[in-house]
C-alpha cells in the first residue's frame, strides 16, 4: 500500500550531523539569503569563487526540468544513472521506494513540478564550503502529491564536476510559515548549533520508533505536533523503523532559536519509507515545534 502524508518547507543552513555511510560529505554553514537556508563537515576552501544567487536559481530550475523529464521515462525508478543524476542522500532512496509501488500495483507517487514564482535562495560563505563541493538552500512553491500550491524547502549538494542534486525536499504544514534567519554583518545565515540538531533528530527518531522514553534526547515534541497524529496510523501498516538521518540543514533564527531540516530512513535491507522534517526549537525551549513534515512510503 502506498502512503503519501504531507505532514509538512523552510530554508536551513546546511551541516553535516550525521549521515548514512554512503551519503555525501558536505561542509559547515553560514547562508546568504534572499529570505531564509542548511549545515554540514568538510575543510571549507577560502580561495573558491562563491556560487551566486543566479546561479543557483539556475541551478534549481535547471534540477526541475532534469526531474520532470526523468519522471516521463519508463520505469525511470530502475535505472541507477538516472536516479544518481537527481537525487543524493535520503532522497536517493525515493528511487527504491517508488519500486516498491509498482511491486504492489499502486501508481508511481512523484509528480511533476511547476514551480511558481520566483525561489528563494539561502547561500552559505563561500570560505565555508567545502573545498570540492557545494550545497544550498531553497525555498519554492509548487504543488504537493494532492495537488495544493504549498512553498517547499530544498537542500541541493553537488561533488566538484557535477550538478546540483537533491539531497532533502518538505512542504510546510498548512498554517505554519518559515522563520526568519539571523544574518550576520554580510548577510550570511548564521549557523545552527550542531549538538542541538543531534538531539532533536534523535527525538524524532526515538518518537517514530517508538523505542525510548519521550523526551530522553533532552527535547520533546510539541502536543500539536502533526507527527503525534499521524504516527498512530503510520504505524499500523507496513513500517520498519528508522535507522538514521541524514546530513542536518539548519540556522539560527532571528529571535535565536534554531531550525532543522533532515530526512530520516530505514535500514537498506528494510526500506519501506522516508521521512523529511523540517522542525523549529524556539529560543530558551526543549519542544521541537514541526513547521512541515513529508512521508513518502
Amino acid at each position: 500500500m502506498a502512503l503519501v502524508l504531507s505532514l509538512s518547507g523552510c530554508g536551513v543552513v546546511y551541516r553535516l550531523v550525521a549521515k548514512p555511510a554512503d551519503a555525501p560529505t558536505p561542509t559547515p554553514a553560514t547562508s546568504q539569503a534572499t529570505s531564509p537556508p542548511p549545515s554540514a563537515a568538510p575543510t571549507p576552501s577560502a580561495t573558491k569563487a562563491g556560487l551566486t544567487i543566479p546561479q543557483a536559481r539556475q541551478a534549481v530550475r535547471a534540477w526541475v526540468n532534469k526531474y520532470n523529464a526523468t519522471l516521463k521515462k519508463r520505469k525511470w525508478w530502475q535505472k541507477d544513472a538516472l536516479l544518481d543524476a537527481l537525487f543524493v542522500e535520503a532522497a536517493l532512496h525515493e528511487g527504491v521506494l517508488e519500486a516498491n509501488h509498482e511491486t504492489f500495483g499502486t501508481k508511481p507517487g512523484h509528480k511533476p513540478i511547476n514551480l511558481t514564482g520566483t525561489p528563494t535562495i539561502y547561500l552559505v560563505r563561500p570560505e565555508q564550503q567545502p573545498s570540492t563541493a557545494d550545497w544550498f538552500i531553497a525555498q519554492a512553491t509548487y504543488k504537493d502529491t494532492k495537488g495544493y500550491a504549498r512553498p517547499h524547502v530544498l537542500a541541493f549538494y553537488r561533488s566538484a564536476g557535477q550538478s546540483f542534486r537533491l539531497a532533502v525536499a518538505t512542504p510546510i504544514h498548512w498554517g505554519q510559515r518559515m522563520p526568519r534567519p539571523r544574518l550576520d554583518a554580510d548577510g550570511y545565515i548564521t549557523d545552527m548549533d550542531n549538538t542541538v540538531a543531534r538531539a532533536v533528530a534523535k527525538e524524532y527518531q526515538n518518537f517514530w520508533n517508538n523505542e525510548k522514553k519521550e523526551g530522553a534526547s533532552g527535547y520533546r515534541l510539541a502536543k500539536n505536533s502533526f507527527s503525534r497524529k499521524a504516527f498512530p496510523a503510520v504505524y499500523k501498516g507496513l513500517y520498519a523503523s528508522f535507522a538514521g538521518h541524514g546530513s542536518i540543514f539548519g540556522f539560527r533564527t532571528a529571535n535565536d532559536g534554531m531550525f532543522f531540516l533532515f530526512g530520516m530512513v530505514n535500514n537498506d535491507k528494510s526500506l519501506n519509507q522516508v521521512l523529511s522534517e523540517a522542525l523549529l526549537v524556539p529560543k530558551g525551549s526543549k519542544t521541537i515545534q514541526e513547521l512541515g513534515a513529508n512521508w513518502f512510503s
